[in-house]
């Protein structure tokens, strides 16, 4: 398969006219026609359903679009990579990363590298553990922060100078507002609202024994901010980690921690055996120098746990 073709499919994927995708890629209507009859011809699949108006995918163009944006920009990533190889430390760092405030050391280290090398150039990807390891394993970033307890040990890994603590995000006016900390049994008969990550490690079914069997978690969630808008309408519960949400007087939120406390680690990763790009390297560097820096000074790291 051409990787020209798939920038045409792409091209028709996105304008959802065979029209615009050719002015748009300065070819003729009847050539781009063509060319998509023989994608079709060559996967002996059906991949547009050509309507009056608009072109829509079926089941398996939707999934070769997915493919094919991921193979598109793995390709411009390579090139650039290669192109700048040689040249003054310029080019691009993807680091993917779940939602924590330990995010702050990785921000500590691209402003050093930023310092040093003002053209190089950082992308940050959201998301949880298997969002991160999937673009890690498909070369679509260079490093990923992730949450333990994590599968961490296939990759190469740093063990990052932060934890964070769980708790409960709940509505101010929710009864266990009035509690300092939350006990196991305090969450029976609470709607909850649990991380997809957190259920599959059993982090907090473990957490609360006996008690797990009798929780109401009535969804579960990836990343948190959705999350936090739907216990406010159900008065339930988010089980979480401090510092994600709003919890100032202008919210109606607050943070309860879980008793007996539960923490968590942060690991940096990144593939083994593969070749990282010198402003990937150069990154690496300055972060392990920071995570140095913080062990050798913890007050530097304010979000420790207490």
């Amino acid at each position: 398969m051409e990787f020209r073709l798939l920038q045409y499919f792409l091209a028709i994927a996105r304008e959802e006219t065979i029209l615009k995708a050719a002015e748009s890629l300065n070819v003729t209507q009847p050539t781009l026609s063509r060319q998509m009859k023989e994608l079709e011809d060559h996967l002996g699949k059906q991949l547009f359903i050509r309507g009056n108006r608009k072109i829509t995918l079926t089941e398996e163009g939707i999934l070769l679009r997915q493919r094919a944006e991921e193979i598109v920009s793995l390709v411009e990533k390579t090139e650039s990579e290669i192109m700048l190889f040689d040249e003054t430390l310029s080019g691009e760092v993807c680091i993917g990363s779940g939602e924590t405030l330990g995010i702050e050391i990785i921000c500590k280290a691209i402003q050093r590298v930023q310092e040093d090398y003002p053209r190089i150039q950082f992308h940050l990807f959201s998301g949880n553990e298997q969002d991160v390891t999937d673009r890690l394993e498909k070369g679509l970033i260079d490093f990923g922060m992730i949450i333990e307890p994590a599968n961490i040990y296939k990759y190469n890994h740093l063990s990052l100078p932060y934890q964070d603590l769980w708790g409960i995000y709940i509505k101010k006016d929710h009864p266990l507002a009035l509690k300092e900390s939350i006990t196991p049994q305090d969450l029976i008969d609470v709607p909850l609202l649990c991380s997809s990550q957190e259920l599959k490690y059993k982090q907090i079914e473990n957490w609360a024994n006996s008690y797990f069997s009798k929780y109401h978690i009535i969804a579960t969630y990836n990343l948190i901010y959705n999350a936090s808008i739907l216990t406010k309408e159900c008065n339930g519960a988010v089980i979480s980690l401090k510092n994600l949400i709003d919890t100032s007087n202008e919210s109606s939120l607050c943070f309860r921690p879980l008793e007996p406390q539960i923490t968590s680690s942060l690991a940096f990763i990144w593939k083994k055996y593969r070749v990282l790009s010198k402003p990937a390297q150069y990154f690496l560097k300055v972060l392990e120098e920071e995570i140095k820096k913080a062990h050798k000074c913890p007050q530097i790291n304010k979000n420790m746990i207490k």
